[in-house]
């Protein structure tokens, strides 16, 4: 399977004294979701904000699509939507301007944006509000609207930052019906969130990080066999605890 995003020795943070990350490598292939997890100040978000192009790498590269932010800035941008932890949106723009402003902004054209407009809003529960704006809208609903547009674009990537807080239990189960439609459609999915049994359940391979560190990476099997539980088994949950405790579970 062809390799969506690539991150190559990345060392990185805020301090180039105190690099936040050390030596982080891994990719992300299209048709997979892969899961990235770990305990606050584990370096998670350091490194999606990295592959965002937010933050500048100090040693290593990020490519998605093939290409570095440097390469080709507008290719490399469009091959991503971003779902953050915490909603952004335009208080004056209503749930329907934000989704034609990201099917401009990915130039999705009229007769597929329609469609995919229409199927987003049913799914999500959110036809009954497509004229609300965002500033009437609960943080739950903000998310939708978040989840929507990055679904809208159809890129070959997504990048999801805790994606379930504040989604009710039919969002959370229609977000992930839909990534697992994306995904095999041949989407690349990386996902960060703390709620293990979800992310065991449907992901394909998994990334451990603490302390600015990969620690596992790979299948559960993998992540076990780090852990040293490959002969009793156990979950995810279990072999996470294991890795960044040190102790027993």
């Amino acid at each position: 399977m062809e390799s969506i995003l690539q991150v190559s020795g990345l060392i990185g943070g805020y301090s180039p004294r105190r690099p936040v990350l050390h030596d982080i490598s891994f990719e992300v292939k299209a048709g997979e979701m892969v899961g990235l997890i770990g305990l606050n100040g584990a370096g998670k978000s350091t490194t999606i904000k990295h592959i965002l192009g937010l933050m500048k790498p100090q040693v290593g590269e990020v490519k998605v699509d093939g290409v570095t932010l440097e390469e080709e800035t507008e290719r490399y941008r469009s091959a991503f939507a971003y779902v953050p932890e915490t909603p952004v949106l335009f208080d004056e723009l209503t749930v329907e301007e934000h989704l034609r402003l990201t099917g401009m902004a990915y130039s999705v054209k009229d007769k597929h944006y329609e469609e995919r407009e229409e199927e987003l809003l049913k799914q999500f529960q959110m036809a009954p509000k497509r004229k609300a704006f965002a500033a009437h809208l609960s943080k739950g609903m903000k998310q939708k609207v978040m989840i929507m547009n990055a679904l809208l674009a159809e890129p070959p990537l997504y990048i999801i930052d805790e994606p379930f807080l504040g989604l009710d239990p039919l969002g959370i189960r229609s977000l992930l019906e839909r990534l697992v439609e994306v995904k095999q459609k041949g989407a690349a999915i990386l996902m960060s969130s703390h709620i293990l049994s979800t992310v065991e359940a449907y992901c394909d391979r998994f990334i451990v990080m603490h302390h600015g560190k990969i620690v596992a990476i790979g299948t559960l099997d993998d992540i076990r066999q780090a852990a040293g539980l490959e002969m009793r088994g156990g979950s995810l949950e279990d072999a996470f605890y294991k890795l960044v405790t040190g102790g027993n579970v």
